[in-house]
């Protein structure tokens, strides 16, 4: 074709003052790259292409390149195909009569563009990712998602097709994915070019390549496969340290206790109020005799009261608004945001947290509001150090991490982890830990976070976890609550982190002289006698199945396989197991079938080919579907026959 140039490796090709450029960039991948300008440049994001051999044919109409399995094929009239073995599994769909009209853009005063690409819609085609999001749906196809980040709601711009083929949408944009039956389209409000990655294969070959193109996640310490301990909050030091000392008393093994917010002196000071916690030093020193790691939370927002806000301010490290006051989130005041994709920002706020926190004990840092939180949420009216909001608002919460990373990185080579309530594409080489958010104390809620943890297993970020319990509305009083805390205590052990946390109901006058009043107690003695037992056993079964986790984790930084993945991640050729969003594997020698409703006491599970071990009673099953009792001091497991891990469930 006559508008076509063709180097090494890359097809360049122009129309309407469009310029187009192809790339292989992984194992089976191809990069294709759309500037609405005309004018090619160089940005990837948080994408690390990698060199890979092709094959580049051109004919008359169409020029096409081959990368392994896959193939793009792109005509005359700017259409664009993909091939995997020779069939079509990803096909532009034209908005114009005559075929014609592929990608759209319309651009903005200053130069920016919004822009849209459509595909066909495939019968049959299922599809799973895009992050964490509390849908209530496995298989997304048929929903449209909003490209954002927002409390709850986690934004991971990747999706993996039953076809056989990921896909990476690499732009950090606001904007939205249209997963319908008719069509799948993808569009952003701002940006200056359209980018995609399509990856060929099975799920664990795709899960590779997504690793070597966004990063391999560190393999996570030993201290953190344990059980972790949290509520909303421990308000003095004398709180915190008498709850690690009952888990001793109880004989209940402790990795982790986690320090709520408000137990600083002012948002923004990044230090412990020295009124409710005299001597960190001493806190972190019992607590490290006791085996137990400290956890400390963090906010990005900051006010004028803050002895940092002067400084920060006059240096350009705050999150700037294209109109009105930088106080974009309001909670106990007005509160401005630390802008982290600032190097300068990360640097200097790195040092306090060292300063004030590290250096005194504190094991781990937790990254609230890492989205970040913001009241209205409007993107297009904050303005970072990167660019505008709406066009990189995406990659906070992945320099927010990269924060975390470098700083301890410069003082150990430990591998650290950040509990974080937001990430991105490459977030998890930064070993961040992504939660789920301030999600609520419902049957309802557990049974879609494990739909959502399953699609956010399969975007590369292996490390994820919610708040056992969920975050608001439990009564730990209630027997509805303390049925719902020990089925979600259930998943929690079968999570890739186990972490108990949430804002409980308070009952009875218990104001105290502290900045903010903590909830009812959230320990496993606080939901009765009865369950005190079954938590505790549970916490022992964690613990015996740590050896078995922590090879998990070794595969996970590896290869990029997630501890927790959908049935179909085993068994790609099966196609039952991409229709089985309330069960999963658990690295691949364990099958779990949580139980989420209220007052039910047994499921029907399905068994993919194999033999497999109950583990409540040791009887052996085949392929097939089956109808399993447990009730609430049971759960439903199989272990593959012959595993090792099955003596773990030997209590």
């Amino acid at each position: 074709m006559n508008n076509t140039v063709i180097k090494k490796n890359k097809i360049l090709f122009s129309r309407n003052e469009e310029l187009v450029r192809i790339t292989a960039c992984g194992r089976n991948a191809v990069r294709f790259e759309a500037f609405p300008s005309g004018e090619e440049f160089d940005e990837n994001f948080t994408l690390m292409p990698q060199k890979a051999e092709c094959v580049i044919t051109e004919e008359e109409g169409f020029v096409s390149l081959e990368n392994g399995s896959v193939k793009l094929k792109l005509e005359r009239n700017g259409k664009v195909t993909v091939y995997k073995n020779g069939c079509v599994i990803l096909e532009e769909k034209p908005e114009l009569t005559f075929n014609s009209g592929f990608r759209n853009y319309r651009e903005k005063a200053d130069g920016a563009w919004s822009a849209r690409v459509t595909f066909e819609g495939r019968e049959g085609e299922r599809f799973y990712g895009l992050g964490h999001e509390a849908s209530g749906c496995f298989d997304l196809k048929g929903c449209s998602f909003d490209l954002r980040h927002v409390n709850a709601k986690c934004t991971v711009p990747f999706i993996y097709s039953s076809l056989g083929y990921g896909f990476i949408w690499n732009n950090p944009a606001v904007g939205n994915a249209e997963l319908s039956a008719n069509r799948t389209r993808w569009s952003v409000e701002r940006t200056e070019k359209l980018d995609w990655v399509l990856i060929g294969g099975t799920p664990k070959e795709v899960s590779e390549t997504l690793a070597d193109l966004t990063g391999h996640a560190p393999v996570m310490p030993h201290w953190a496969t344990g059980f972790w301990q949290s509520r909303l909050r421990y308000e003095t030091q004398e709180d915190l340290l008498e709850v690690a000392r009952r888990y001793k008393r109880e004989n209940v093994p402790l990795s982790a206790i986690v320090c709520d917010y408000f137990h600083w002196t002012e948002q923004g000071d990044y230090k412990f109020d020295p009124e409710y916690f005299p001597d960190v030093k001493a806190m972190s020193d019992e607590l490290h005799k006791m085996g137990v790691k400290l956890i400390v939370s963090m906010w990005p927002t900051i006010n004028e009261n803050s002895e940092n806000y002067r400084y920060m301010s006059d240096n350009g490290m705050l999150i700037r608004t294209v109109s009105g006051s930088d106080r974009v989130f309001d909670f106990y005041g007005p509160q401005a945001e630390i802008d982290v994709t600032n190097p300068e920002t990360r640097k200097f706020v790195f040092s306090k947290l060292r300063a004030n926190y590290i250096d005194s004990g504190v094991d781990a840092l937790w990254f609230d509001e890492a989205e970040p939180e913001i009241h209205p949420e409007r993107f297009d009216n904050l303005i970072l150090h990167i660019g505008r909001g709406d066009e990189k608002g995406l990659l906070y919460p992945y320099f927010y991490s990269m924060m975390a990373y470098e700083g301890f990185k410069s003082i150990s080579d430990d591998e650290p982890v950040t509990l974080t309530r937001c990430a991105y594409l490459g977030s998890q080489k930064f070993g961040a830990l992504v939660w789920s958010g301030d999600i609520p104390s419902t049957f309802k809620s557990l049974s879609d976070q494990v739909m959502a943890g399953l699609n956010m297993s399969l975007c590369g970020i292996p490390w994820w976890n919610t708040d056992i319990g969920g975050f608001y509305g439990g009564d730990t009083q209630s027997g509805e609550f303390r049925e719902l805390i020990v089925r979600w205590f259930q998943y929690g052990v079968f999570s890739p982190v186990m972490r108990l946390h949430g804002n409980r109901n308070r009952h009875g006058d218990k104001k105290r002289d502290v900045k903010e009043a903590s909830g009812d107690p959230n320990e496993i003695w606080s939901f009765g006698g009865k369950n005190f037992e079954i938590l505790k056993k549970l916490v022992l079964l964690r613990e015996r199945l740590r050896p078995y986790i922590e090879k998990c984790m070794e595969l996970a930084s590896v290869k990029g396989y997630p501890v927790m993945r959908p049935m179909f991640f085993d068994y790609p050729d099966d196609e039952n197991c991409y229709t089985l969003g309330s069960q999963y594997m658990f690295g691949s020698d364990i099958l779990f079938a949580p139980i989420v409703n209220r007052g039910q006491s047994e499921k029907t599970v399905y068994l993919p080919e194999g033999s497999w071990i109950l583990t409540k009673d040791g009887k052996r099953y085949t392929e097939g579907s089956y109808v399993i009792k447990a009730e609430i001091d049971e759960f439903i497991a199989f272990v593959k026959e012959g595993s090792d891990v099955l003596n773990a469930f030997n209590d």
